[in-house]
């Protein structure tokens, strides 16, 4: 028994430091990989598909300003006002789900970053755990635009297509620089399942999605906040 609790001692303390570390450093390198990439390409793999992984790093002042801004209002309007957990969200699901209403997620743009960045997609509270340890830690190392720009590049957007330079060569033949309002408004518009949801052959669902996030780029000011 001794034996097992120095042995977990040494493994909190390693997880510990190694998480530390990792944060620090993507506060400046860029993410190459994530683990879900490997996940989706070890899937491909296994059902005998051809391997596709689209991914380039791309700085967040080289992407349009749009794409920011629509992700800003369509997945977390309080993205600058927390603190890396929406609150107000989380209270506001659970009352629909009580109701019986549509039950729907509540995570900011900060989780969806640590969950992309460090760990695997599942739905269990162990990994629910790691997801809101390393969100704290992602708060306090880095600002509210290094957690845009890596959300921004290493987020699955269609299938196979990781980030914003990816998925605008793939769907829009042009560079993330170049993507208009419109086309910036269908990209978020397709996050919640970017898998099912194809920016590039939008249904009748995503255009009334992408009018909606227009009109709420519009109410946030039309424009993301530099980075000072």
């Amino acid at each position: 028994m001794h034996r097992f609790l120095h042995i977990l001692k040494w493994a909190v303390v390693v997880f510990f430091c190694s998480s530390v570390f990792s944060v620090l450093i993507f506060k400046w390198v860029p993410v190459p990989y994530s683990p879900l990439m490997f996940i989706r390409v070890a899937q491909q793999a296994w059902n005998g598909q051809d391997v596709k992984l689209k991914h380039e790093w791309v700085p967040l002042e080289e992407m349009s300003p749009y794409l920011p801004l629509a992700v800003w209002a369509s997945e977390d309007q309080r993205f600058f006002e927390h603190h890396g957990f929406d609150f107000e969200a989380i209270k506001q699901a659970m009352k629909e789900a009580e109701a019986g209403g549509r039950r729907r997620g509540a995570s900011t743009i900060s989780q969806q970053t640590a969950k992309n960045v460090f760990l695997w997609p599942s739905s269990d509270w162990v990994r629910k755990g790691f997801e809101a340890y390393f969100t704290v830690l992602i708060e306090c190392v880095w600002d509210k635009h290094r957690i845009m720009e890596v959300y921004l590049n290493t987020i699955e957007m269609g299938d196979g297509i990781y980030g914003a330079e990816a998925i605008a060569r793939e769907h829009f033949g042009c560079s993330a620089k170049q993507l208009t309002r419109e086309q910036c408004a269908l990209i978020a518009a397709s996050l919640p399942n970017p898998r099912r949801f194809n920016s590039a052959h939008p249904s009748r669902y995503m255009y009334r999605r992408q009018s909606q996030i227009l009109r709420q780029m519009r109410c946030l000011g039309n424009h993301f906040p530099e980075r000072k």
